[in-house]
């Protein structure tokens, strides 16, 4: 090969070079001033270019390094609660069977609020108190990490499943992608989150009622809803789930079983979703079921699985996986009719408020998810 040929080579590598190091600097850029766009254009036009693998160790290194500067620019300043957008309502309310014990918290001066469960108004539900809310940080070495956590009373409230018009089950198995018309219009529903990956990150399974959008695995976390409200989690091994079944999804290993926090060094890689160099801190999701049979949902920022699962742990989760993460993925809306007999839709927290549409559950959504409504 001549001399030429190869200068020009190592001319067009360096070019090549150059515009990738450029891209990283931008999508680095963009994490910090805009996580949710960053994410969103890694899903939705890297991936279909580059492929799952590449954009994956793309995300977790942009991610991991936006969580390094992170961790230096918090060493200069103070830590910042996350700004809950959800009325609350403390006084006047019958027991519920939420527990409300205080969390104490891992550092030393804790934020206003940390660990103090207040009360959801639901329209629903005025006088009863059947969701509240809170936040934990449950890494030491990250002060800025904040949970968001929501308890649902399951003796109230009743848990359901839709798969997205796309995901998991793809283009030849859709699924409505939109609340059951019937809850929407009985004015029972209170809140809808973010269910699993996508199908091509893990393939993880997912049934609801007699359809099976993607068939289970063995050895993995699932969490199975029942008709009668009842909602477990478990590690899926083949085992009959039971009777009157109304939804299994399936998301990972699980991230606590029987009280212990249950992930080892490769379950933590196949929690971070499809892996090539080990895991990242970014936004992440989760749900758990406590002792007396009641609902946890986590999100929170720069969290890792074994994090996410510090989070659940402390809001007293005895069984938990994790969902879907990255910012364009996680959320939580809350749901309340109003006088018009429409619904007033609600993030709960300022972090989570970018939906461009908060209507999707409603009208159509490509992923799946999880809704709560009053039995």
């Amino acid at each position: 090969m001549s001399r030429k040929i190869i200068k020009g080579i190592k001319a067009w590598f360096m070019v090549l070079l150059s515009i990738f190091i450029v891209f990283v600097i931008s999508m680095f850029v963009l994490v910090k001033v805009n996580a949710t766009a960053a994410a969103s254009i890694a899903d939705n036009i890297l991936r279909p270019i580059f492929g799952t693998d590449r954009v994956i160790a793309l995300e977790q290194t942009i991610f991991n390094l936006s969580d390094k500067t992170s961790q230096l620019e918090y060493n200069f300043k103070s830590a910042i609660a996350p700004q809950f957008l959800t009325q609350v309502n403390d006084k006047n309310l019958s027991s519920s069977l939420l527990d409300l014990t205080p969390i104490p918290s891992l550092f030393s001066h804790p934020l206003k609020d940390e660990g103090v469960w207040h009360n959801i108004v639901a329209t629903v539900s005025p006088n009863k108190e059947v969701l509240a809310y809170t936040f934990v940080r449950p890494d030491p070495a990250r002060s800025f990490a904040n949970v968001s956590l929501v308890q649902m009373d399951t003796s109230q409230l009743q848990l359901g499943m839709v798969a997205g018009t796309t995901e998991p089950g793809g283009p030849g198995n859709p699924g409505p992608g939109t609340i059951p018309q019937n809850v929407i219009d009985g004015g029972n529903l209170v809140a809808a989150f973010n269910g699993g990956f996508l199908h091509v990150d893990g393939s993880y399974g997912m049934i609801v009622g007699n359809k099976t959008y993607v068939p289970l695995k063995t050895d993995t976390g699932t969490v199975v809803g029942y008709t009668d409200g009842t909602v477990k989690i478990i590690n899926y091994t083949g085992q009959d789930l039971g009777n009157n079944v109304a939804f299994a999804r399936q998301n990972g290993p699980l991230l606590i079983d029987n009280g212990t926090i249950a992930l080892d060094a490769s379950d933590t890689k196949i929690a971070n979703g499809k892996v090539l160099h080990g895991g990242s801190y970014t936004w992440r999701s989760g749900i758990g079921i406590t002792n007396a049979g009641n609902i946890i949902y986590a999100a929170g920022n720069n969290l890792s699985p074994t994090t996410l699962a510090t989070a659940l742990q402390m809001a007293g989760a005895v069984s938990a996986m994790q969902l879907d993460i990255n910012p364009s993925q996680v959320r939580f809306d809350l749901f309340n009719r109003n006088a018009a007999g429409s619904y007033d839709i609600t993030a709960l927290n300022q972090a989570l408020a970018y939906l461009s549409d908060k209507n999707q559950y409603l009208k159509g959504y490509t992923r799946d998810f999880f809704y709560v409504y009053k039995k």
